[in-house]
């Protein structure tokens, strides 16, 4: 029942994209500011700090695309988006993208009409509890209950985990993490489920983190990226290639330290070509030529974003692992400026 709830859901939010101009470029450029479903709040990732001022991983991808269009990484209007509402928001217009943790699937990508342009972060569902428990392993779980926002492919995951290993939950269903998390340290449920990465963020801003386990367990696949509409090509190439020129350029060694320099020229025909040096590929986009240049300088690299907002060295605490580029063993791997 509740996939036939979601499967509805998201082919009402599919039908009324088709209604919406496939001019987004002109219409950010014209507005002179791009508009960006992020998450309600979800540390490291998309939060405001305590100035109000939109901070993380996905907020420097929102800050990049608007680098690269508007050549202003501050021309944004952050639109904060549940699990129920970002679909419908981004298919009437609400929102020129998403950049805030959404799994790419068959049917947000085809029924929806919606689309992936990449993936920023690899992800994979796990689950949280608290160490008093004396859980070991998600196995361990029958008869637990459970948080869980609704409309999210973790609340169809759960189902079929529980299923598979003949065990029983009752679920908690939340909007938000915020709700997530007041509820799970209010002991309205034994267990918080989500991207693992959402749960390392969470746990992160526990009064006492160490009191609360991530088990062991990863039980889906998880891609998560930016997302734009079907039907308007010329944006869906834009928000491509500023992610695809992001991991490019940590790649190729690039940096918001040494991008002005290398703008200068290099002899590395690859950086020539993404920092507009050589070939016309910001005036393919309808953008200017030295568009990489603005992205990098604003943001930095792939890799300079994940170690500031969600690296080892952050309260979050995440290793690359298969968000490291593929010379390094993992899955980031960036097609060529050609």
């Amino acid at each position: 029942m509740k996939k036939s709830v979601f499967l509805g859901t998201i082919a009402v939010a599919g039908l009324a994209a088709g209604a919406v101009s496939a001019q987004t470029l002109d219409e950010v450029q014209a507005r002179g500011e791009l508009n960006c479903g992020v998450s309600t709040g979800l540390a490291g990732f998309s939060a405001p700090d305590s100035d109000g001022e939109w901070q993380g991983f996905d907020v420097a991808v929102c800050r990049a695309v608007a680098a690269a269009a508007l050549g202003d990484p501050s021309a944004v209007n952050f639109v904060p988006t549940t699990g129920q509402t970002r679909f419908t928001a981004l298919a009437s217009g609400e929102v020129d993208m998403l950049a805030r943790n959404t799994t790419w699937t068959f049917t947000r990508d085809v029924d929806l009409r919606f689309e992936f342009v990449g993936i920023n972060y690899y992800d994979g569902q796990g689950f949280m509890i608290p160490r008093e428990l004396g859980v070991t392993s998600a196995m361990e779980l029958d008869g637990a209950t459970v948080c869980i926002q609704t409309g999210t492919t973790t609340e169809l995951n759960l189902a079929d985990f529980f299923a598979s290993n003949n065990m029983d939950y009752e679920p908690v269903p939340v909007e938000t993490n915020a709700e997530a998390q007041q509820q799970y340290l209010a002991g309205a449920c034994d267990v918080y489920t989500t991207d693992s990465s959402g749960l390392a963020a969470t746990r992160a801003t526990f009064e006492d983190p160490s009191a609360h386990v991530i088990m062991p367990e990863i039980i889906s696949k998880e891609p998560l990226g930016p997302v734009v509409r079907h039907g308007d090509n010329e944006w869906g190439d834009l928000v491509r290639w500023v992610l695809v020129g992001l991991i490019a350029a940590e790649e190729l060694g690039v940096t918001s330290d040494n991008v002005m320099e290398l703008a200068e020229g290099t002899n590395n025909p690859s950086i020539e070509r993404m920092l507009g040096n050589e070939g016309e590929f910001g005036p393919i986009l309808g953008i200017d030529q030295d568009w990489m240049v603005n992205v990098i300088s604003s943001v930095g690299n792939y890799g300079e974003i994940f170690e500031e907002n969600i690296g080892e060295d952050t309260p979050i605490g995440l290793a690359r692992g298969l968000n490291a580029q593929w010379t390094d063993g993992g899955l980031l791997y960036a097609w060529p400026f050609r």
